[in-house]
Formats: C-alpha cells, structure tokens, sequence
C-alpha cells in the first residue's frame, strides 16, 4: 500500500480532524445536496420528456406513411394496403405497422357542437398506449362484414358534450358539397392528459372513412409505424422511407409535431445549468475544506517533509482525505435521491395540475448510465479542481511548519 494513502487512511480512521471537523460535516452536507438535485432533476425532466413522447407516439406513432399530398388538412389520397412493407416491413427496430385514416367531423350533442378528427383504426391497432389510459368502457368491436358504430372520445370530450359510455354521439361529415352523418356509439372513454389531442380526437373503426370516402376495401389513409426505441427515431425513419416506393412520403413523430419536441429540447438546458451550478457549489465547498484541512495538518506536513517525503506524495495524502469525504457524500446523496424516486415513482406522493403539465404526478425516470455519469463526473470535477489548492503544499517550510501552532 502506498505511504500517502495508508496515512490518509489512518488519520480518516481516527477522526483526527478537530478544528475542521464542523466543516466536514458540511462539506459532506453539500455533495450530499448536490448530487441529490442532479440526480433528481435528470430523472424528473428526462421522465416529463419520455412521459410526454409517449402520450404523442401513442395517439400518431413513431412514423408514418402516406401519399404525397400538397393538402395540409386531415384528409389525404387513399393508398392500397397491398405493398410489400405491409403487413411484415422486415426492419428489426419495428414493432408494429397498421393502418390508419382521418376525416374532419362535427359531434353534436343537445345544443353542443365541436369539432373533431375521426380516426379511423384497424384490427391491426396496437391497444398497449390506451391500456392504462381507459377510464371508462371498453374497446372497439369490430365486425366481420360491416363498420362498427362504436368510437372512443376523450373524457375531455365527454365533459363537453355530457355524453357517458352507451350514448350515441351524432357526427357529421362533408362530403362534396353534401353532409352526412354518422349515429356512433360511445363503447368508452379515455384519458391521455394531452388537452389538445384529447378534445380533436375521436377513435372509431377505418370502415366509416372509407364508405363515406367510397374507397375499396384495401384502400387507407396511410400506415403507422411504431418502433421499439424512440432514440433509434431518426435512424429508423431513415430504413423506412429506402423500404417504401418512391410515391409515398415517410415523415416520423418530429416532423409532424416540431413545436412539442422542440419545447421538451429545451428542458435539458435546465437540466445542465442545474448541474453546473450544483458542481460548482460542490466544488467550492470541497476546495474551502482541503484549504482547512492543509492549515489543520500544517505540522504533520512539515514532519514528513522532514523525513524526506516528497511534495506530491503530501499533496496525494490530502487529495485521498478529500475524495474519501466526496466518496461519503456521494453514497449518502445517492441513497436520498434513489428513496425519494422510488417513492415518488410508485406511490406518485407529488401531485401536477393535468391541464398544465399533461400528467397527474411528477414523473420519474431512472437510468443507470444518468447515475453514472453524474457520479463519475461530479468525482472527477471535484478531483481535478482540489489538485489546484493543495499546491500551496510545495510551499510550506518544513523548519516553519514544524513550529507552526
């Protein structure tokens, strides 16, 4: 074992530290605090961003598939289902591939009007996303030889036209110059927390759109594509567009919603002034106490100087005492971080206001690299820095330090 870490080591051992012992302890404090705040903030804005990707991935997909079309409103050109991507595409990275089609509506009920998209959805829908998001009812029915009647609204919706499961919800559609309506039945009721999406939207089976449009039966709107990894988008979207014939347009969840993507970006600025600001803390504290500790220890260091120990093997004693305080507050922050995470992740104690944050509870997500990173990172920072201040080791006189009281 080294001399400077064995000495290190042994005088951490006994608690030798008296006068600088308050100063320690808030040292400790500290990285305790700050590692705590890192940590919790990295998980609870990289958990808002996935919570919020899901809920848009959940109503659009990941990627889509449609026509070329210069019409910005719902409704596109149809597109035969009979291509070779579909219903196998034969990329690893996707996990489902359905049909869709939309057609702008107006629901009426009483006095009350608004309007919506109908989407059309196929016996191919993946139901994972409205699994846990169902508040009421159930799932489409889907018949064998005609459309089902039944669509899912939001409860959003529901509220507004004081409609509940069973009811039927009148729904017209323009066709031409003519209007024609459509007599759904609520078979339930969901609830995303995506106010914009929850009230435009409404879930119905993709045999509507296609009588009212006159399209055959192996003609759509377009297809979803969900993947399995969301950071895989991009290069996905890629494979995608070189699978599908050149008539056909590939656009994934960024492109059609910038403005949502664009906001959640911007949430990782917090997350690195918080880090910085925390570090920086971090690291002050830990220079003002090797400063203490270096005064504390101003004889010992003149004695192994006396007994021929070198600078650095001196300046490593004091860096080893301070990366062991580190240590200490790193695994007690860690510890505090993970608690109140795992608390709040399965019993959801602080609640959010829906209508402003599109969740009910602050949202929790731990990764393994994240704690990592901000571990190793915040050690080495803090490391590297300390080795500036201990250069007042070189210095100290052995003569004058061996006096110094």
């Amino acid at each position: 074992m080294k001399t400077a870490f064995f000495i290190a080591k042994r005088t951490l051992a006994r608690d030798s530290f008296n006068y600088s012992r308050p100063l320690i302890r808030i040292a400790i404090l500290s990285i305790v605090l700050g590692i705590s705040v890192m940590i919790l903030s990295v998980a609870i804005v990289t958990g808002f961003q996935k919570e919020i990707s899901d809920k848009v991935t959940g109503f659009g997909a990941h990627i889509r598939i449609t026509p070329f079309n210069s019409n910005q409103s719902y409704e596109t050109p149809p597109v035969s289902t009979k291509q070779d991507f579909y219903p196998e595409m034969g990329i690893e990275e996707v996990r489902n591939i359905r049909v869709f089609a939309t057609k702008a509506a107006i629901v009426k009920n009483n006095d009350v009007m608004q309007g919506v998209v109908l989407k059309g959805i196929g016996r191919d829908f993946n139901w994972d996303f409205f699994e846990d998001k169902m508040v009421e009812g159930e799932r489409i029915a889907f018949r064998d030889e005609e459309a089902s009647m039944e669509v899912l609204i939001s409860r959003s919706l529901a509220n507004l036209l004081q409609v509940s499961v069973g009811d039927k919800l009148r729904t017209y559609f323009i066709i031409g110059n003519h209007q024609r309506g459509r007599p759904f039945e609520v078979a339930g009721i969901f609830d995303t927390g995506l106010t914009d999406f929850d009230k435009r939207f409404i879930i119905g089976d993709i045999q509507n759109i296609q009588d009212l449009n006159g399209w055959e039966q192996h003609e759509v709107g377009g297809f979803e594509v969900v993947i399995n990894d969301f950071n895989q988008l991009e290069q996905v979207t890629a494979d995608v567009y070189n699978t599908v014939p050149f008539n056909l347009n590939v656009t994934n969840i960024k492109d059609l919603h910038p403005e949502i993507f664009d906001w959640l970006k911007l949430q990782d600025m917090n997350v690195i002034i918080i880090l910085i600001i925390m570090v920086l803390v971090a690291s002050i504290t830990m220079i003002s106490t090797l400063l203490i500790l270096i005064l504390e220890r101003t004889n010992m260091i003149g004695i192994l100087k006396a007994l021929g120990m070198n600078n650095w093997s001196i300046r490593k004693l004091f860096l080893y005492n301070a990366t062991f305080i580190v240590f200490r507050g790193l695994a007690i922050g860690n510890a505090l971080a993970l608690g109140l995470a795992l608390v709040q992740k399965y019993f959801g104690i602080i609640k959010l206001d829906q209508e402003s944050y599109f969740m009910k509870e602050v949202p929790v997500n731990l990764q393994v690299v994240d704690l990592l990173w901000i571990n190793a990172g915040t050690l080495i920072i803090c490391f590297l820095i300390m080795i500036i201040p201990s250069y007042i080791i070189t210095r100290i006189s052995p003569v004058k330090a061996i006096r110094f009281e």
